[in-house]
Order: C-alpha cells, then sequence, then structure tokens
C-alpha cells in the first residue's frame, strides 16, 4: 500500500498557515567560484583529510548553475559549511549538503562510525521536490544548534527515497508500524545493526511549533538518553519493529491456483465503494491519481459490458482533465489534490504520474474517442518534450511544488496561480473575461488570494453568456492560454529534479509509444526511442541496468522496477515500429530478472542476487502510486508467451499469479496492474501480424484501425514483404501480403483469422472479445 501522509502534511490550512520561508540563495555566477572556507560542522568530529579534499574538489566542479541551498552563507556568496552529501549525484541529497548537520550517505562508513562511537544512528528519508522535507530542512536541519546536538550525540544519515526505494520501503513500513500513518520526510531511529526502534514523518523543530509538542530537538535528546541509559529497551524495541517489518514484507502467504475472474469482480466492488460520484476518484480528500485503478476497469469493462467500470473510469479521469491538479497552461497534472473536488493540488509535477495518467488517457480515448481525453494525453506529453527532456533524450524525474514570489519568499504554488488584474494586464479586458470565466480566475482566488486554474465553465457556457460564437471563444481561450504559458515562464521556475530514472523513463517511454499507435504520430516513437537509447545506456556492454544518473554519473544498482518497467517500455516500442531489436532487449532485460531477481516459487524481489544484506529481501506485492514491479513484470512475461510462442514465459507469469493471489482476492486494489496482467492471463490474447509490401507507409490504414481501438490484451507484429520474418516471433513467419497490399493477421493462441487487405473487416476482428465470466 502507498503511505498515507500524516493530516496536517496534506492540510491545507496548514500550508496556508506555513507560508514559509526557506531563504535559500542561488550563488551569483562568476568566471571563477569562490573557493571553498569550510567551518567546521559544528560538534561534530573533524573531517579525514581526504573527505575534506574530495568536498573541497565537488566544490570546484560542481555545475555553476547548481543553487546552494543554505543561510549559511559568506560575503563572498560561498556556503560556511559543507558535508559530505556534496559528493553525492542525488539533487535531493546535494540539498542538503550546505547544511551544519554532519551527513553521511547509507553505506558501512555510517554505521561503523555509531558502532565506535556507541551512538543512535538518525535516518532522514525524503525527496527532492518534497515539500515538507524542505520545510523540515529550513527549520531543523539548518539550525545550528539542533545541527550541533545531532552531530554531537548522533551518526546522521540522509537517503533519497527515489534512488534507494529499497530503503524507503523497509523504514516506512516501521513508521507505519509505530504511527499508523506515512510520509515524506521520514525520521528513523536506528541502531548500528541498522534495525529501527523510533520514527515518525514531519517533526517540528521544537515543543509548540506548529501546535505540535514534542519537538525535533526534544525528541533527540530523550531518544538519545534512552539509548544511553536503557539499551536493553532500544535493543527490544528494535528487535520487535525488525521482526514486524520481516512479516510484512517477506514472502507471506502465496497461493493454490490461478486467480479467477471473481478477483476482477472484487475490484470493481471494491472501486464502487470508494468512489466519488460528484467528482471522480475517492471520496473525500486527499484525491490521489492512483487511487482508483482507472485502466485495470477499463479493461473490467471491455470483458464485461459493465457500464459502472465505464462510469467510474471516465468520470475520474474527467475530474482530474477540468480540475486544478492539471496545468492548464503547459500541460501534465500535479501530484495530488489537497481538495474533495481536485481544485487544489499539491503542486509537484513527477513524470511517474504523468505517463500512467497519459496511458490512462489514451486508452479512454480509444473507447470513447472523447477529444477531451486525447488533449489530457498530447498535452501531458507536449510538457515533457518541451521542459522535462534531456539534451540526450531521457527524462527528468519531477519539478517542485515551490518557488520564488515576487517578495524574494518561496511559496508553494505561486508560479501556477493567477490573479484577475494578471491576466487582464496580459490579455487585456475583453479576452481576460472570457478566459477568467473558463478558468476560475477570481478576485480572492481559492489558494491564499491566487486562483489555481481549473475547468469552471466550458467553452460553449462562455459563448452562451457572452453572446459570441463557440469556435471564436475557443480560438480566443487558445490564445489566451498560449500567452499566459509565455508569461509564466518568465516568472522564476520551480526547482527540477534532472535525475535520470530508470524505471520512471520506462513508464514514459511506454506512455509516448502507445500514443504514437493511438493517434497515429510517429513524433511520439521517436521521442521514446531517443529516452530508451539514452536510458539502456551500456546496457549492451555491462549486462547491467543502473538506477539513476545526473549528467554522465551514473549511481547505484538497478531494481526490480527499472528492469520491469523499461521491458515493457521496449515491447512497447517494438509494437509502435521502432524495430526488432526492442524485441531483442526486452527479452535481454527479462533474462536478467530471471536469473537476478525471480523467486522460483514465483515472482521477483526488489533487489539483485549479491545486494547488500538489509533486514528482509522484499518481494513487491502492491501497487502505490507507481505500479509493483511484480505487476508490471508478470504483463511482460504474458506478452513476451504471445509475441514468441515460448510458453515456458507463461508458465513463470502463472507462478507468479498464482504467489499474488491471496492479495488479489483479499485486497483488489492494491494491485490494480497485476489485475491488468490477470484481465490478460484469462482472456484469449489477439495476436496481430501486420504485413506490409515493403513501405511501412502503406500500413497506416490498418494501423489507424487498430490505434483506434481499445485492444489492450494483444500484441502487435509488423512484417515488410520479402524482408526476414522476427527472428523472435514465429508468428511473423508464412504470412504473405495478399495481392501485394498490405494485409492484417488476427490471431488467437497462433490460430489466425482468414487474412484481409479490407479495414473494416480488420475492426470486426478486432471487435471480437472473449466474454468475462460473471
Amino acid at each position: 500500500m502507498r503511505p498515507s501522509l500524516s493530516p496536517c502534511l496534506l492540510s491545507r490550512g496548514c500550508l496556508g498557515a506555513l507560508a514559509f520561508i526557506l531563504g535559500f540563495l542561488p550563488v551569483a555566477c562568476s568566471p571563477q567560484p569562490p573557493a571553498l572556507a569550510m567551518d567546521p560542522l559544528p560538534g561534530a568530529e573533524e573531517m579525514s583529510a581526504e573527505t575534506s579534499q574530495a568536498i573541497a574538489a565537488a566544490w570546484r566542479q560542481r555545475d555553476r548553475k547548481e543553487p546552494v541551498r543554505t543561510k549559511h552563507l559568506r560575503d563572498d556568496g560561498s556556503p560556511r559549511y559543507s558535508n559530505r552529501l556534496l559528493l553525492e549525484t542525488s539533487p535531493y541529497l546535494r540539498q542538503h549538503s550546505h547544511n551544519p548537520v554532519n551527513w553521511y550517505r547509507w553505506g558501512d562508513e555510517a554505521f561503523e562510525t555509531a558502532r565506535r562511537l556507541n551512538r543512535p544512528v538518525l535516518l532522514s528519508i525524503g525527496y527532492s521536490t518534497c515539500h515538507w522535507c524542505h520545510v523540515m530542512e529550513e527549520e531543523s536541519f539548518e539550525d545550528e544548534e539542533i545541527a550541533r546536538y545531532l552531530n554531537e550525540h548522533y551518526v546522521a544519515i540522509k537517503v533519497d527515497r527515489e534512488q534507494r526505494p529499497e530503503l524507503d520501503s523497509i523504514y516506512m513500513t516501521a513508521v507505519q508500524a509505530l504511527t499508523g500513518r506515512g510520509g515524506w520526510p521520514m525520521t528513523v531511529w536506528l541502531t548500528d545493526d541498522r534495525e529501527p526502534f523510533y520514527g515518525g514523518t514531519y517533526f517540528p523543530a521544537r515543543d509548540g511549533d506548529r501546535g505540535g509538542s514534542p519537538g525535533f530537538l526534544t525528541l533527540l535528546g530523550k531518544l538519545s538518553d534512552i539509548f544511553q541509559s536503557d539499551p536493553s529497551a532500544v535493543e527490544t524495541n528494535a528487535t520487535q519493529l525488525a521482526t514486524r517489518i520481516r512479516e510484512a514484507l517477506s514472502v507471506g502467504a502465496t497461493g493454490s491456483a490461478l486467480p479467477g475472474s471473481d478477483a476482477l469482480a472484487a475490484m470493481l466492488s471494491a472501486s464502487q465503494r470508494r468512489f466519488d460520484p460528484d467528482n471522480g476518484g475517492p471520496r473525500g480528500a486527499p484525491k490521489f491519481p492512483s487511487a482508483i485503478p482507472v485502466r485495470a476497469l477499463l479493461r473490467y469493462q471491455r470483458r464485461t459490458s459493465n457500464q459502472q467500470a465505464l462510469l467510474i473510469a471516465t468520470r475520474t479521469l474527467e475530474g482530474m482533465a477540468t480540475g486544478g491538479i492539471r496545468d492548464h497552461l503547459a500541460g501534465g497534472f500535479h501530484r495530488y489534490s489537497t481538495d474533495a473536488n481536485w481544485r487544489v493540488p499539491h503542486f509537484e509535477k513527477m513524470l511517474y504520474d504523468n505517463a500512467l495518467l497519459t496511458s490512462a488517457y489514451v486508452e479512454a480515448w480509444q473507447i470513447t474517442h472523447r477529444e477531451d481525453f486525447a488533449d489530457a494525453a498530447k498535452m501531458a506529453l507536449a510538457w515533457v518534450e518541451r521542459e522535462m527532456t534531456a539534451p540526450d533524450g531521457a527524462f527528468y524525474s519531477a519539478t517542485d511544488a515551490d518557488s520564488l514570489a515576487p517578495s524574494g519568499e518561496r511559496a508553494e504554488g505561486w508560479y501556477f496561480t493567477w490573479t484577475p488584474q494578471e491576466t487582464t494586464a496580459l490579455l487585456g479586458d475583453g479576452a481576460a473575461a472570457e478566459y477568467n470565466a473558463a478558468y476560475g480566475v477570481v478576485a480572492n482566488g481559492n489558494l491564499e488570494g491566487r486562483s489555481v486554474l481549473f475547468a469552471a465553465k466550458t467553452p460553449e457556457a462562455v459563448a452562451s453568456d457572452s453572446s459570441r460564437k463557440p469556435e471564436d471563444v475557443n480560438k480566443s481561450l487558445a490564445a489566451s492560454r498560449e500567452t499566459l504559458r509565455k508569461a509564466r515562464n518568465e516568472r522564476p521556475a520551480p526547482f527540477r529534479d534532472e535525475k535520470i530514472l530508470t524505471a520512471w523513463n520506462g513508464l514514459m517511454i511506454s506512455a509516448a509509444a502507445r500514443a504514437s499507435i493511438a493517434f497515429a504520430d510517429d513524433r511520439y516513437r521517436k521521442m521514446a526511442s531517443r529516452a530508451a537509447d539514452a536510458v539502456l545506456g551500456d546496457f549492451a556492454k555491462t549486462g547491467r541496468l543502473v538506477r539513476t544518473r545526473l549528467g554522465p554519473r551514473t549511481q547505484n544498482e538497478a531494481f526490480l522496477d527499472d528492469y520491469a518497467f523499461l521491458g515493457a517500455a521496449l515491447l512497447d516500442l517494438f509494437e509502435a515500429g521502432d524495430g526488432a531489436t526492442r524485441l531483442e532487449q526486452a527479452i535481454a532485460l527479462d533474462a536478467v530478472l530471471e536469473r537476478d531477481f525471480e523467486d522460483k516459487s514465483g515472482g521477483f524481489f526488489m533487489t539483485p542476487l549479491g545486494h547488500e544484506k538489509l533486514l528482509v529481501r522484499e518481494k513487491p506485492r502492491s501497487d502505490g502510486a507507481e505500479p509493483s514491479g511484480n505487476s508490471i513484470a508478470i504483463l511482460n512475461l504474458l506478452r513476451l508467451a504471445e509475441i514468441t510462442s515460448d510458453d515456458r514465459y507463461r508458465a513463470r507469469a502463472d507462478r507468479a499469479l498464482i504467489d499474488l493471489a491471496p492479495l488479489l482476492t483479499s485486497n483488489p486494489l492494491s494491485l490494480g496492474d497485476a489485475m491488468m496482467a490477470l484481465d490478460f492471463a484469462l482472456d484469449a490474447p489477439k495476436e496481430i501480424v501486420l504485413v506490409s509490401d515493403g513501405d511501412a507507409a502503406t500500413l497506416d490504414p490498418l494501423l489507424r484501425v487498430f490505434g483506434s481501438t481499445f485492444v489492450p490484451n494483444s500484441v502487435l507484429l509488423r512484417v515488410a514483404k520479402n524482408s526476414p520474418s522476427v527472428k523472435a516471433a514465429p508468428l511473423t513467419e508464412d504470412k504473405p501480403a495478399l495481392d501485394g497490399k498490405p494485409t492484417a493477421y488476427v490471431c488467437e493462441a497462433r490460430v489466425c483469422d482468414l487474412p484481409t487487405n479490407n479495414p473494416d473487416v480488420f475492426a470486426a476482428h478486432l471487435a471480437r472479445t472473449k466474454t468475462l465470466d460473471p
């Protein structure tokens, strides 16, 4: 399950009362950077000469555009303090590299130091665009008194949850066991055996701050005292928590048979109970995009004609597409909505959210042919291409919620919000009046006096109010959106995390590849193909993926979701016409999964063989904001079985589904993506071979039929007449182009319908569906 966040962390009132000031100032650019003259970290042991020299070298070699996030600055703009995190590639860790805290990275050095000094470990886990991580940094980790206490009594470790998801999962389980909730920043007290004995999320710096007690400094003192005075109590608590973690994350109960359609029916029933019929998505607030399994519901509707499943999915997509959670100027979606009607979001933009939502809107368009769904997908892809693409084609990770307001203070959402005065100054009275009516820009706003844009009125309603033609209003609104987008680009933008994450890139590559087929737009395939080449890197030489990259520097071995998500992306690119090499690459990635990650009794572990020994080797068994690596790996196996006609893939997929059977039936909303794999397994998947007469463009009429049809449980193979068949796909053999014309073969279980040149006949073949048993 995705960790739930503290009510305070999600409360808009809490955020409004905060209006917090980080005070982190960028160093002015200059031809020669000031030398790094480090003050000793307060209360810390002196660093070795080797470490100090490495930090000084990292300062000299840093990207001059990278801001120095600290209030402890010298007159020349250089930081007073620097710590080991300056040596890291993670933007999140580097954000803390000039705190007065003596931060360590996760590793043996930190725990050996804790053992030598007989101190507890303070573990802080977060990510670069986490609003409350920034708050705790400014309030506590930038505070010299708190830093001194930490440095004198603890060994402090900082972890980027996006780089080390296995650590995040283990210690989040401990926090949830202790507090009943989770979130970031995550704050955990550990022994030098890496076992937790206390934890929580955000803590205010001192007693009474933000109405909370005790404060972080008080907790540090009490827990340090207990650690020294009552080690047996600490050991007992740590042992009990470690046991609970192992029980929660270990293999657990497995099934005895493949789940049936009752699991899919249970998913619909659970979705109905959770569904908000007025606004879409889950009832109440906050609303997360992943809380309703939209894509699984679309599949259920296809197999059962259940209109409630379609309603839940489309109403949820409508709510997000019209709400403030969507960026109506640049495209894409924010992290979640803080209210019940999708109006006021938490303004982070995450690559994975936008990838998953793009795929959902593409599939909803294939079912409904609603242009508003196509528009949401295309705008998200345009935002990624324009603002989130590295020079080599890979995709950046996220943008922050906070940005600088005109006052010089940092405020959440200011970059994205408007006042009537601002829109009128840019658009003029008439166009602004129409725009403000369409997008809800009002005098007092809905966020600290400013307005979050949302679709308040349809263009038709605005036209009716102004006695104008709807097409004229549409043109005016489109021109106004572009004017405001360009004007917004002149504002200080939120921080962009330019870390390249393999798993998240895989999700976005898949989304772009699917969009290229659905919308018959090869630009999206090319966008996806460049990213795939960039993320694959030296895989062909090394046989290994990496988890993250920042510029040329890579860090951390890849995890299950890196291999699974990128494997799915390569299969999607293969189907999008990017060549047989993509299929070969997907097969190669699966071979690594089988060798290094697979549990031979079924399913996959998060970490590979030989990974650092942790409290438990987790087998991910639920989806969160991102799909479980197991869910996507299973679907990859099912697709490979159809493409290659190799039933060994199907046998491995079945073992994994049987392993998940208890959860699929008892907690169906925890595994929405595994439900898609189960639907595939229970279906008669279509094996579609399109044969061109030599010119790939001649397939376009048939491809348009396929792309505009929702056929999720299928594989698509392309072959040109007089060219070699796809070596790994026997289905492409002996399939001629009839009468020298582009030809479609639609098969199930390797048995094919009569081939056809006729797009209408092809459409009829695609429309046949194996009805799901109720």
